[in-house]
């Protein structure tokens, strides 16, 4: 203690070479004593003890304690203070590293986060290779951030890749779309100005196919009829809630893409007999591999299934595809599962046909309008299922969409093959 408060307040003027070279002398020579033998404390001067100089040997030694003592608390502190300048020195260079490396990073226009745009979680992917504004931002100044944005991310249509929006990107090079259908795009006009046009095949497919067999299972148990007889407060007492069967039933796949084999895999593991109408007939193993027959009349898969799963894209071609007539080829107690495009199906002619028991019921991911007319008579008909194109909406299917659109906008910008790039036919 007394070594420690006498070090406290000791005053270390210098340990200078000549003090260094003092000590490395022999012992018999240090008859003298050295030249800062001197040694002041504030607790002598407090009491008045005059400078004397203290005896070589005692000199010595109380000056190597002190030398000592300093040196065992003044080398951690030192490298303790050297670190702190080290590390902060590092922090700033990696902070400007940092800045250098945002400020090449390319530019892109997105919708908005939140709404009905991107969920917060996902604008990670993003912003590890761009440099996001949203469009409400954009419009504040276009002059400014037109040529500086080079890709723009298009999910649930927006936003809209218009011609007077284009016309204010000249350096723009590739639109990234979220999700498979491209209805929605110009596809020739925009890549007619040079620019890239891309979408997101494969990662959406399970995502889908489970909300189809999840609005099939719903409307055939009618589960939906259920939960609000349960919650009911007026509810006293158990109703009888008859359904249709789903296992052995035949189900019916216009569309056998890639969304429409995942469906028909959900299908058969219900042990569902599986029919399915497309462009082109799938290869004897993909038939195979679900047990799947192909119908190259529509009409006939119409008349045989119990449940017809809409999983087409929407093309002119596809556009009306179900109308009076081929609802009136279904059975009475079939139901019509639409995840495809609102425009599929023309509603009106669905809307008679449910009215009149054409058909047993509807299950609809999509319409058209989204959402629908407030007014409009699908929304009072007690045989109808509508969901708000929910069918990519999970967490993870959200991320992979937008680290393949990622993907694909940062494969164009650097000239390379584009993963999912979409040419005008």
């Amino acid at each position: 203690m007394l070594l420690s408060d006498q070090l406290l307040k000791f005053h270390l003027f210098i340990y200078s070479k000549q003090e260094v070279e003092y000590y490395q002398r022999p012992a018999k020579c240090l008859t003298s004593p050295p030249p800062f033998a001197l040694l002041i404390t504030e607790r002598q001067e407090t009491e008045g003890w005059r400078k004397t100089p203290q005896a070589p040997a005692e000199a010595r030694m109380q000056s190597v304690c002190y030398v000592r003592c300093v040196r065992r608390l003044w080398g951690p502190a030192q490298a303790s203070q050297i670190l702190n300048v080290t590390n902060m020195h590092r922090s700033v260079c990696q902070l400007h590293h940092k800045k250098v490396m945002e400020d090449n990073k390319p530019w892109a226009l997105i919708s908005e986060v939140g709404g009905q745009g991107y969920i917060e979680e996902v604008t990670d992917i993003m912003k590890q290779h761009f440099q996001i504004i949203c469009h409400k931002d954009f419009l504040q100044n276009p002059l400014l951030h037109g040529p500086k944005i080079q890709a723009m991310f298009v999910w649930n249509a927006l936003p809209a890749p218009e011609p007077a929006l284009l016309s204010s990107l000249p350096s723009l090079k590739v639109v990234a779309n979220g999700g498979v259908g491209i209805d929605h795009l110009d596809v020739s006009y925009i890549t007619s100005l040079g620019v890239k046009v891309t979408n997101t095949p494969g990662v959406v497919s399970n995502a889908t196919a489970d909300i189809a067999m999840g609005l099939l299972l719903a409307s055939a148990r009618n589960i939906v009829e259920g939960h609000q007889i349960s919650v009911n407060p007026n509810t006293t007492h158990t109703q009888c809630q008859m359904g249709v069967e789903v296992t052995g039933s035949t189900l019916g796949i216009i569309g056998m893409g890639h969304i429409g084999c995942k469906i028909a895999q959900r299908g058969k593991g219900f042990d569902m007999k599986i029919l399915y109408h497309n462009r082109s007939r799938r290869s004897v193993e993909d038939e195979q591999a679900v047990g799947a027959s192909y119908h190259d009349n529509m009409d006939d898969l119409l008349k045989a299934s119990d449940f017809v799963m809409l999983a087409v894209n929407l093309t002119p071609e596809t556009t009306g595809l179900i109308s009076h007539r081929e609802l009136s080829l279904m059975k009475p107690t079939a139901t019509l599962v639409n995840i495809s495009r609102g425009l599929v199906v023309d509603q009106d002619a669905l809307v008679k046909a449910l009215q009149s028991g054409t058909i047993r019921a509807a299950a609809l991911d999509v319409t058209h309008p989204e959402p629908l007319p407030r007014d409009h008579p699908l929304l009072g008909l007690p045989n109808v299922l509508i969901t708000p194109h929910i069918g990519t909406n999970t967490y993870t299917t959200t991320r992979r969409m937008v680290q393949r659109m990622v993907e694909n906008a940062m494969a164009a910008l650097k000239g390379q093959t584009i993963p999912n790039e979409v040419k005008p036919k």
